[in-house]
């Protein structure tokens, strides 16, 4: 039998991002059935409570106190796991000129003490992130908040005073940046170039940068923006000063502009930018309007790999050889092999651009889509949903990741569902991204392995054939590398595709010939 033990820390904060990592790495001890490290919010007091966890000592946490809940197995020694995520939790804090440690409590604090810092990166509980952020910026530093369900009010009143201070506001909820070649929270591991790219999107400006590397190219600045700054409230302030900060930019010959489809308002407003950016500029609007980027001057993208490969030509680059992939030829082979009655797929994704680019490529071949993300109301399934025909599903999503670590960081939601879908006898193929980089767990394919084998497994017995489709957002340069992950997911059977763009490709001829 398990058994839980609790421990509320006073007054003892640890950001967002930190927390995330660690309970991550804390359910992969020896020993450990499930363990939770959160700040004492009553949005993860509540997540505690929906799992039968919450004790009398947590319920008294207050926001500023750590909570540390450790659910063992029988038998295991629980005071060396405790001692265990305490270790964890350790942090190294920056050493001084003088050679010992120094830790900071405040922005301002560490604004005044850290000689050229320039950067405030946020990553609090929403109820203070804003609060944190200006404090950030009165402090003359650009910002990029990670945290989200931040007011949209105070993110434009935080958008606003960058603006007339001249400094950058990049949030919230902004997973991905690089900075002077320096990649923040999610990111990987690009070689530098004359590539400039502004994204309301983490992982769609991820995949860009990734498939820019990969032709050759480089980046110069991946300025994120948050996913509301392209909305009708927030008037694309964000994106806007991105767009001229890389047409002042030197080091910046091409710029790509990633981002689902904004407000109409906001479109004309961030075109009129295009038309005066005085730089060639490509824009990756999903399902966006090829005619309004053209009118502005700007190069029109359908997808991802299309924005890369246009944005490298554009700076001048010889793109290295490309492989290539023929999704019609192994959709076909695919549907060879499947039995009477098998005719979905359902993709399981942890980036929300990746599931959006899959999704809406087998949506254009006029087949129905059921998602957590649609935003055709009549075909969207909440989170724990059981999924109906072809279903996409974005485990990054909030539904999905209140209270919890990004699937990202920790998979385990999705693994579950792996095993669930695999069930089904209808399902021809399952479709998913693993993304590297500095963030990401360590090895992403690995600990989803086996769940992959047990979906294998089950349908096998049951005389079905189960399509597993993957693609690794990565580069050579990361750690584990791309070639390293697409290696261990051939060996175990799993067809590996090239970019974002022909995994949607390759999901949508599935579907078609299934259900032809």
């Amino acid at each position: 039998m398990s058994t839980t033990t609790a421990v509320v820390r006073k007054n003892t904060y640890y950001d967002s991002v930190s927390l995330m990592s660690v309970s991550t790495k804390a359910n992969a001890l020896d020993g450990v059935d499930q363990a939770f490290t959160a700040m004492g919010t009553e949005m993860n007091k509540g997540v505690l409570d929906n799992l039968g966890l919450l004790t009398d000592e947590l319920r008294a946490a207050e926001s500023g106190d750590l909570m540390i809940v450790l659910v063992a197995e029988d038998g295991a020694d629980t005071q060396a796991l405790l001692a265990g995520i305490e270790d964890l939790l350790t942090r190294k804090a920056p050493a001084s000129a003088g050679g010992g440690e120094v830790t900071y409590r405040t922005i301002t604090s560490a604004a005044e003490g850290i000689d050229g810092a320039n950067l405030a990166v946020i990553a609090v509980n929403g109820a203070y992130a804003a609060r944190e952020a200006r404090k950030a910026l009165d402090s003359g530093l650009h910002v990029m908040m990670f945290s989200d369900n931040v007011a949209v009010e105070d993110e434009i009143a935080l958008k606003q005073l960058a603006h007339d201070k001249g400094l950058f506001m990049m949030g919230p909820d902004c997973g991905t940046a690089i900075i002077n070649n320096v990649a923040l929270c999610f990111g990987n591991k690009v070689r530098p170039g004359n590539v400039g790219i502004v994204a309301a999107s983490g992982t769609g400006s991820q995949e860009v940068s990734v498939r820019v590397h990969a032709l050759g190219g480089g980046i110069s600045q991946l300025i994120g923006t948050g996913g509301r700054d392209l909305s009708e409230q927030v008037g694309g302030i964000m994106m806007v000063d991105g767009i001229r900060a890389l047409a002042a930019d030197p080091a910046t010959d091409v710029i790509v502009l990633v981002s689902k489809p904004p407000a109409p308002s906001v479109e004309k407003k961030v075109l009129a930018e295009v038309a005066a950016a005085g730089k060639p500029v490509v824009v990756w609007f999903i399902d966006g309007s090829e005619e309004a980027v053209t009118a502005a001057g700007g190069h029109f993208a359908a997808g991802s790999l299309q924005a890369a490969r246009t944005a490298v030509e554009l700076a001048g680059v010889e793109q290295g050889p490309a492989g290539t992939f023929d999704a019609e030829a192994a959709a076909q082979a695919v549907v060879a092999s499947l039995a009477e009655g098998q005719k979905y797929v359902r993709g399981l994704f942890c980036g929300g651009t990746l599931c959006d680019e899959t999704m809406y490529a087998v949506r254009d071949a006029g087949l129905d889509v059921w998602s957590n993300i649609q935003k055709n109301a009549d075909f969207r399934l909440p989170a724990g949903s059981a999924s109906r025909g072809h279903t996409f599903l974005d485990f990054g999503d909030d539904d999905f990741t209140n209270g919890r670590p990004h699937p990202m960081i920790d998979p385990a939601l999705r693994i579950e569902r792996i095993v669930e879908e695999a069930k089904d006898p209808e399902v021809a193929a399952l479709v998913m991204d693993f993304v590297l980089g500095f963030g990401s767990h360590e090895d992403p394919v690995g600990t989803t392995l086996p769940a992959i084998q047990e979906a294998q497994r089950i349908a096998a017995e049951a005389g079905r054939h189960l399509e597993v489709v993957a693609y690794v957002l990565g580069t050579d340069l990361d750690s584990p590398s791309v070639a390293a992950q697409s290696d261990a997911l051939r060996a175990a059977g799993v067809t590996v595709t090239l970019s974002s763009t022909e995994t949607g490709q390759f999901a949508r001829e599935i579907a078609k010939k299934a259900q032809a």
